[in-house]
């Protein structure tokens, strides 16, 4: 099954007292790599979180962002120091009957000095917002999810059809290939009966067009490269995530197709090869946006 790499879901739930958001977005990548964005006190739940994506998601970079709104997900109090407190004020009143400055120390100085006074932020767990999140978590995936195989099935098209005008080519390039050793043996005996004025030595030929033949032989070429194309259609209707191996099965078309080119003596050929290699790069292209 053809299924893409790119794609985004957006899941929601609420209670009462808590509205939660996920959306999830993926790109392409070699590997599975997850990066979740989320409040701190969901760190505990991350573990569960991707156990839920990597159950719809094997391969491709997925982003995450988790946002929680509602009352008491924070709770905040103030904490003061008063220890330093009594020591403040202590140096304060050793400092004016030393020195004998005059003045008060008001509350407003004390809300000033930050090393006094600060507030505590905890974040307790609450088993409502973990459900809510992870239940957001799911539905949002189920939406990549089915996003990334509607786009699978655009990609399935469109490597079919480049898939086709390949074989196409192959079957031209099958045509060609006898026709290049009977090319070779019309411009050997043209040749050497300019030379030898028109006394020929069928041996000598034969020997160089079957030594040519040899050399210029493109059909295990052209039968590996139609094995490969047969294998890349098969592979299309696997169940399991098929991207690196339809990578590997243009990296060897794409190397059957470099051996065809060295090979043969021939211009249509050297066409036909090119128009292939153009094929498989675009086949390349689209294959990276597979999982």
């Amino acid at each position: 099954m053809v299924i893409s790499m790119t794609g985004f879901g957006r899941g929601k739930t609420e209670s009462g007292e808590f509205l939660v958001n996920v959306e999830i977005k993926s790109v392409n990548h070699r590997f599975s790599e997850m990066n979740i964005r989320m409040p701190r006190q969901l760190l505990k739940i991350e573990d569960k979180m991707k156990k839920i994506l990597s159950s719809h998601i094997r391969r491709g970079r997925v982003e995450v962002y988790v946002s929680v709104d509602g009352e008491g997900i924070v709770s905040r109090k103030i904490q003061p120091d008063w220890k330093l407190i009594e020591e403040y004020f202590q140096f304060i009143s050793d400092a004016k009957g030393k020195y004998g400055i005059e003045g008060t120390i008001t509350l407003q100085d004390l809300l000033n000095r930050t090393d006094l006074l600060h507030i505590e932020e905890s974040e307790a767990g609450n088993e409502e917002i973990e459900k809510l999140v992870l239940t957001a978590i799911e539905e949002a995936v189920i939406l990549l999810k089915q996003m990334r195989m509607a786009e699978g099935e655009e990609l399935k098209k469109d490597l079919l059809a480049i898939t086709a005008q390949i074989e196409a080519n192959v079957t031209e390039l099958q045509k060609f290939a006898p026709l290049v050793v009977q090319a070779f043996k019309e411009r050997l005996t043209k040749r050497m009966q300019e030379f030898v004025n028109g006394q020929l030595d069928e041996t000598r030929i034969l020997t160089e067009v079957a030594v040519f033949a040899d050399k210029a032989d493109i059909n295990e070429e052209i039968t590996r490269l139609r094995s490969h194309i047969q294998q890349f259609l098969q592979t299309l209707n696997e169940c399991e995530p098929i991207g690196r191996k339809l990578d590997f099965l243009v990296q060897e078309m794409n190397r059957e197709a470099n051996t065809i080119g060295s090979k043969a003596n021939d211009s249509n050929i050297a066409k036909k090869v090119v128009e292939i290699k153009s094929l498989l790069e675009k086949l390349k292209e689209q294959v990276q946006n597979i999982e």
